[in-house]
């Protein structure tokens, strides 16, 4: 064994070891008949937290693989960025994103490899304001932590957490540092979902009432992944886990929607799991009957559904399945006593339209209807539009309600892509709030909320969907703290 990789697990046990005392300092604390009581803070809340405004902002990059590198793009077209250094034990993915920022014709960023833990050295360093970690999921509680307590603000891909107690980990770290700890929930930035959230703060579908988001995504093809990239360690939580392994892609936006946090939160959930069945049997199709892929026994169901209720009572189905042949889906949906949005396709239907959108409608069916005349009164004579139809066309839906952030960068975001725009959208709007001395639009409340229905939908399958209690990672402060705006 290496002296790298010695100190490696040496240092690995000592992390986990400081989780389990975390955890017990930490852990919530049930009331017989009663709700889970948090435990005490160790500094003030970080809701709406706000930072002594940035010139420039210099970051520093741990893990620069298929997303990290991305990031290291997009951020050389955002103005007021200065990469300062770039961590990653792979030298050839190091290598090329150094020459992504030089190519670009910026200063050579300083480089750290050479060990799992060569991020520690980065992190000494006192002229870097922020750091994004993109690596595998075991790293980022820890690797956030260890950056807050370094003087730093965290940027995490998703998920945050893997455990409740890590959860609480980058909770009480926040609180006690005064530093951002922010999920990187790019979801929350592509057009649709703005549009979506700037509809409902407009109130167009009334009072909300139930939500659903998915992760439905076939990766199967992942599994082939076996030294490098993300299939090479993703697949490894199928046969250790079984639960909603990804859940904030789709949970994200509808938390916003419903102001979760911001005046409603997470009460429970409760969690059932298909079988396991698809990726057992691609391992038996794609590998040798040796090979480590079928030595593995496959335990996440191939379908996860988790129903999460919150304290206003209004419910979010949530859904997990990396595994079937099925077309990609994150649902997107939100309910209200007006109406309904739906994505994958996209689609509305309300009762009462707003006026704008009724004349539209009005002339839309009126040219229907001469048409109609004109073919003979052949078919059915059309209908006037009403909420028992969907509206596929979105076009004049963005025409009125395309979110102000959206309109503001949507073209610029569509150019350097990313999912859309959204990745782009993402990077540049947490830029442009540490300049402008604004709160960042996700803080470590959604982190934790979003995150911790892996463990908890966990809990509950094993326990023949009992529901879970939702810790209260606020504290109480979401019963008065403001709606998100997202909006420059």
């Amino acid at each position: 064994m290496s002296q790298d990789r010695r100190q490696f697990l040496k240092s690995f046990a000592a992390i986990t070891a400081a989780s389990v005392a975390t955890s017990v300092a930490t852990a919530c604390t049930t009331m017989p008949n009663g709700p889970i009581i948090p435990p005490s803070a160790q500094g003030k809340s970080v809701m709406g937290l706000v930072v002594p405004k940035m010139d420039v902002v210099r970051i520093g990059f741990i893990g620069v693989g298929e997303r990290g590198s991305g990031h290291v793009k997009h951020y050389c077209h955002i103005d007021g960025v200065e990469i300062k250094a770039i961590c990653d034990t792979n030298e050839r993915v190091l290598n090329e994103s150094i020459a992504t920022v030089v190519n670009k014709g910026f200063a050579k960023p300083d480089s750290y490899t050479g060990s799992e833990l060569a991020y520690k050295k980065m992190l000494e360093r006192n002229d870097i304001d922020i750091v994004i970690i993109s690596t595998p999921w075991r790293w980022h509680t820890p690797m956030c932590v260890e950056t807050m307590e370094s003087g730093k603000h965290a940027f995490v891909e998703v998920p945050a957490a893997t455990t409740t107690e890590e959860c609480w980990q980058l909770v009480d770290t926040a609180e006690r540092t005064q530093k951002n700890c922010m999920m990187m929930e790019n979801v929350c930035y592509g057009r649709d979902e703005l549009m979506v959230l700037n509809m409902v703060r407009q109130g167009l579908f009334g009072d909300l009432l139930h939500g659903e988001a998915a992760y439905i995504h076939e990766l199967r093809w992942q599994m082939k992944e076996i030294t490098e990239k993300t299939g090479s360690w993703r697949t490894a939580w199928h046969a250790k886990t079984n639960a909603n392994l990804y859940p904030t892609h789709g949970l994200g936006p509808v938390a916003q929607y419903m102001n979760i946090n911001r005046g409603d939160r997470f009460d429970y959930l409760t969690s059932t799991s298909s079988p396991a069945l698809g990726r057992q049997a691609y391992a038996a199709k794609e590998f040798p009957a040796d090979h480590q892929r079928n030595q593995l026994n496959y335990i996440a169901g191939d379908m996860n559904t988790s129903i999460i209720k919150t304290i206003k009572g209004r419910t979010i189905m949530v859904q997990h399945d990396t595994t079937s042949p099925r077309p990609y889906s994150r649902h997107n949906y939100i309910q209200g006593t007006n109406g309904t949005f739906a994505g994958f396709p996209n689609r509305i239907a309300l009762e009462n339209v707003p006026k704008n959108i009724k004349a539209l409608y009005q002339q839309q069916y009126e040219l229907a209807v001469k048409q109609w005349h004109k073919n003979g009164q052949q078919g059915r004579k059309p209908s006037p539009a009403s909420f028992h139809r969907w509206d596929y066309n979105m076009a004049k839906w963005q025409d009125n309600y395309d979110h102000p952030l959206w309109l503001q960068m949507g073209a610029e975001a569509e150019r350097n892509g990313g999912h859309g725009g959204m990745d782009f959208l993402m990077l540049w709007r947490m830029v442009y709030c540490l300049r402008n001395a604004q709160p960042l639009d996700q803080d470590v409340y959604d982190a934790a909320a979003w995150s911790v229905i892996t463990p908890l939908s966990a809990q509950s399958v094993a326990d023949r969907s009992n529901s879970k209690d939702i810790p209260d990672f606020t504290r109480g402060i979401w019963q008065h703290a403001k709606p998100l705006k997202v909006v420059s």
